[in-house]
């Protein structure tokens, strides 16, 4: 019998979750049926209480109901909590789970696709909203040398940071310092706004990772110029949604043929 899911969101046009998760079904062998519901602005919680209504058994949220799906849970697993977010939700008879594995797609998605280990490296995390909050707990989880949040706002960064007991400033304070990995957290990219990031930011052998898929971004045209490997967040979008999948359906997929599909 066929199960459902969906992403909901608010625009969910462009998203490539429907394709991903067929994908991943097909490979797997899931039965299962994958939709984009737009939710309103001011009707998430209901949105989302009717297709649980009508059978749904799972869900990825994205922008802007993250925090409101986090308030909807009724139980959060620790990174979720730490995130102060939720993009992935179980539902159950004992109730709505919430779950954020953002912060693990990325982290797969620099381990396994990229060949990058974060351990005993500098990380640098640009941003200090959302996106940079989700991934700070499994980023620190890998036992990295040192973690550095920088932001426009520096209290921002200095409070994020002061959170999960890592360091953070404006991004004036980066002209002496170094980084193996930089993370561009911010929205930025969708803007192609620049960074006021200065060049000897990126070590020798640095990789630079834009949180933005689709498009060449100024972080990476500028982190390319100082001599950076940069990638993309295609990877991390397969990788949370597969993170996710595994959750629901308890089969992890091969994202490596995914991800080959999507790019070409």
């Amino acid at each position: 019998m066929t199960e459902h899911y969906a992403v909901f969101g608010n625009p969910i046009a462009h998203s490539l979750s429907p394709r991903i998760h067929a994908l991943f079904a097909l490979q797997t062998g899931q039965d299962i049926c994958y939709e984009a519901i737009l939710a309103p602005r001011d009707g998430f919680a209901e949105t989302v209480r009717k297709f649980i209504a009508a059978g749904g058994r799972g869900a990825n949220v994205t922008v802007p109901f993250k925090e409101a799906a986090s308030r909807l849970a009724t139980t959060l697993t620790p990174r979720a909590q730490a995130a102060g977010a939720v993009n992935t939700l179980t539902f159950t008879a004992d109730g709505i789970h919430g779950d954020n594995t953002d912060g693990a797609g990325l982290v797969r998605d620099i381990e396994t696709n990229l060949g990058f280990r974060p351990d005993g490296r500098r990380i640098l995390l640009l941003g200090a909203g959302g996106a940079a909050r989700g991934v700070i707990l499994p980023l620190m989880e890998k036992r990295p040398a040192s973690v550095f949040i920088a932001n426009r706002t520096a209290e921002k960064a200095r409070r994020l940071a002061g959170e999960f007991g890592v360091q953070g400033g404006g991004f004036e304070t980066l002209a002496s310092r170094q980084f193996d990995l930089v993370i561009n957290a911010t929205s930025a990219g969708l803007s192609a706004a620049t960074l006021p990031l200065p060049a000897g930011v990126f070590a020798p052998g640095c990789l630079a990772y834009e949180m933005v898929y689709g498009r060449e971004t100024p972080f990476m045209q500028q982190a390319r110029a100082a001599g950076a490997r940069v990638a993309d967040g295609l990877g991390m979008l397969v990788e949370q949604a597969a993170e996710a999948f595994f959750l629901w359906r308890g089969a992890r997929p091969d994202t490596a043929p995914v991800l080959a599909v999507l790019r070409a």
